[in-house]
């Protein structure tokens, strides 16, 4: 049997997207799957099998938020079921979903209970004196999201497709090292493991548990 799964994880992928697919526009769903499918596609070309070897491409992301929050410093209330962000998320989603050979896994964005944190970039100016608090604003806030149940949902498709022998080869889109216990399994079923970080640095401890490295994407300067 020669198969080959592609899993992809979706908040790293739109996150990279935006570096490696400069010329392309990270706002339209339609583009963004048809990348997904189209980065599949080049992975199967790149291990020089043919495209009937490929079972089927999962791609994990989390349904949008659909609750209102109260805003830290106005007060003034935010629909986030109404943002353009969820609108793009819901098109991205009925778009891969009308892809061939794609499995699209939701998991779901956990909102920490409406805690509100201040955005990365505002901690050096408040530091440095730049910037007093008063002068703090509610673009200087983000709310405190955390995507929940994607690295599950990851793992139990990598066990599964592992242990059923659904497929020979496995190719992992992600970015950071949650993926090694799952990665583990699959080698010890004789799996061939490949990570793609889209030309993302990885640590060298990283190489012992996989098979092999490839990003078919373009590499950014």
């Amino acid at each position: 049997m020669t198969s080959t799964a592609i899993l992809i994880d979706g908040a790293f992928f739109l996150a990279r997207f935006r570096k490696v697919y400069a010329d392309r526009d990270v706002n339209d769903a339609r583009a963004v799957a048809k990348t997904a499918f189209s980065m599949a596609i080049e992975h199967i070309k790149a291990l020089d099998r043919p495209k009937e070897a490929l079972y089927r491409i999962f791609f994990y992301d989390c349904a949008p938020m659909d609750k209102r929050f109260q805003r830290p410093i106005s007060g003034e209330w935010i629909d986030y079921s109404t943002s353009p962000m969820a609108g793009f998320r819901r098109d991205l989603h009925d778009q891969l979903r009308r892809q061939r050979k794609m499995a699209l896994r939701l998991g779901r964005l956990a909102d920490r209970g409406g805690e509100w944190q201040l955005k990365r970039h505002v901690y050096a100016p408040l530091h440095n004196a730049d910037m007093e608090w008063e002068d703090l604003r509610d673009e200087h806030f983000e709310l405190d999201m955390r995507q929940t149940q994607v690295d599950m949902k990851i793992g139990i498709d990598i066990a599964s497709l592992a242990h059923k022998r659904l497929v020979d080869q496995i190719v992992l889109v992600a970015g950071d090292a949650d993926f090694i216990p799952a990665a583990k399994l699959a080698r010890r079923e004789g799996i061939d493991f490949i990570l793609d970080p889209m030309w993302q640095g990885i640590s060298n401890d990283l190489h012992e548990h996989i098979d092999g490295l490839q990003s078919v994407c373009p590499r950014p300067y």
